[in-house]
């Protein structure tokens, strides 16, 4: 008796290849340079023998979650199995946890008297130091921590967004598909 060969058909959905490899692209992006800032301010908490704050490592797991997840996705677009629900829950969970880091670092960033803006303004931006000296090498470790914090916001906004815009991307191609 002749054996019977079953194909499954899968669904073939229309992701706008353009936008999608941007998303990848500044997502990844995103991620990696939040995950090495927020790595390298819990060992500079270390080494000073300092707490370290919720915030540190919470951005550690949370940017490691989202290399994992763009990894997984262009592990599903090699197989042709980029299914919209697949992005759509997975970018909602990264939307709110982005969203949660955001919020923080905003708070420690911008908010009361005592900010790292502030502190930022008041010991590095107006007490400039040059010379070939220790105090020199200290004002170039606090203006790095500086523009690490801004750098860290500035890529928690665009990924929050971004998780947002596929969220909404995601949406329309599933349903294009039964239109």
């Amino acid at each position: 008796m002749p054996m019977k060969v079953r194909h499954e058909v899968r669904p073939s959905y229309h992701w706008p290849e353009i936008q999608l490899n941007v998303w990848l692209i500044v997502v990844l992006s995103g991620s990696a340079t939040c995950l090495g800032i927020f790595s390298w301010f819990m060992i500079v908490q270390s080494q000073m023998d300092l707490g370290v704050p919720w915030l540190f490592p919470y951005m550690v797991v949370t940017s490691t979650l989202g290399v994992f997840f763009i990894f997984l996705v262009l592990g599903l677009i090699t197989r042709h199995f980029l299914l919209p629900g697949i992005l759509i829950l997975g970018s909602f969970i990264l939307f709110v946890l982005w969203l949660t880091g955001l919020i923080e670092t905003s708070l420690q960033l911008y908010g009361v008297a005592g900010s790292v803006n502030d502190n930022c303004q008041n010991y590095v931006v107006d007490n400039v130091s040059k010379g070939n000296n220790i105090n020199t090498l200290a004002w170039l470790t606090q203006n790095t921590i500086c523009n690490c914090w801004k750098t860290a916001f500035a890529f928690e906004l665009v990924n929050t967004i971004f998780y947002l815009w596929m969220i909404i991307m995601s949406w329309q191609v599933h349903r294009d598909y039964y239109h």
